[in-house]
């Protein structure tokens, strides 16, 4: 089967033939329906995160959804032909072992979900990191109700969900995004306002403020505008350290939590979202062929959407 695979640190993809996966006992085989690109694959080639990889050379693509093609002797929870997709993880494919570039995929029966019946897999796929990530933050870390005000800092992949997620709970959102060319779409999804930052709805008295861009002061300005007792959810990891006012979080009685990138359940929440129209991924098409390239227009930040390379 063909696959892209990751030699070396700065060396680009390596389109080569390799032999099918077979599964142990407990595993599947899934055939790949679609892949999604991510920046942490970035992070890999470049060598920033290139320790968290299970071996080199590998195949990389953490974000994976497709069919059953063949099952473990000891696997009872799907069978040939099922949908599924495979919420990532470190311990999984494109991480700990070879992914989703590729025809097939070896997957631990332990770690998919199933998809939704009618979900077409180049909606699918984002659930799997970016999507299952944002509802962690907006509901499990957030414990986001209907009526409350929230804020979103970061308008980008994670915020465009972590929006409609908010939404469909029943809040009304305030988004900080520094690129205001992202406003028209976050005014799009009905938000009630835009500003670069977040601060400037400290009168809004906002009950949950989701920091998806964890940049220097971003934190801080959170701080500055939650109402006393509010709930911070901090996700992004755009700086190592950042400098808060004690004061502030004390007086105000501020709840500081974090936000990782979540489990099965919330994979198949977010997925059923999708599935009935609640959320609308934002995603490009493309080929097999055209990975390295996706990878390419990723670091450089020109898609508009994410990147679905659909087999």
């Amino acid at each position: 089967m063909k696959a892209w695979r990751f030699t070396a640190v700065d060396d680009q993809l390596q389109q080569v033939e390799i032999g099918e996966p077979i599964p142990g006992p407990d595993d599947i085989v899934i055939d790949t329906g679609a892949v999604g690109l991510c920046h942490s694959d970035i992070g890999f080639m470049n060598g920033t995160i290139a320790h968290l990889l299970g071996h080199v050379p590998i195949t990389l693509g953490h974000e994976i959804v497709g069919t059953v093609s063949a099952v473990g002797s000891m696997v009872t929870e799907f069978v040939l032909g099922d949908r599924v997709g495979i919420p990532a993880t470190t311990d999984g494919p494109g991480t700990a072992m070879d992914g989703g570039y590729a025809e097939k995929v070896r997957v631990p029966s332990h770690l998919p979900v199933p998809l939704p019946d009618g979900l077409s897999f180049r909606d699918a796929v984002s659930a799997t990191c970016s999507g299952r990530t944002a509802y962690r933050a907006v509901h499990t870390a957030g414990q986001i109700e209907s009526g409350m005000k929230v804020g979103i800092i970061g308008f980008g992949g994670l915020g465009y969900f972590g929006v409609q997620i908010a939404q469909a709970a029943g809040a009304s959102v305030f988004v900080a995004e520094v690129n205001e060319a992202r406003w028209p779409l976050a005014r799009h999804l009905g938000v009630e306002s835009c500003s670069t930052d977040i601060r400037v709805f400290e009168s809004e008295e906002l009950d949950v403020i989701i920091d998806f861009a964890g940049a220097d002061g971003t934190l801080d300005s959170a701080i500055g505008a939650i109402r006393h007792g509010g709930r911070i959810v901090e996700v992004g990891l755009g700086v190592e350290a950042t400098s808060v006012s004690i004061p502030s979080i004390t007086m105000k009685e501020v709840h500081v939590v974090g936000a990782s990138n979540g489990t099965k359940a919330e994979a198949s929440a977010i997925l059923a979202l999708i599935a009935n129209g609640a959320v609308q991924p934002k995603t490009e098409q493309i080929s097999f062929g055209e990975i390295p390239e996706g990878l390419r227009r990723l670091e450089q930040g020109a898609p508009d959407g994410r990147l679905i390379a659909v087999l």
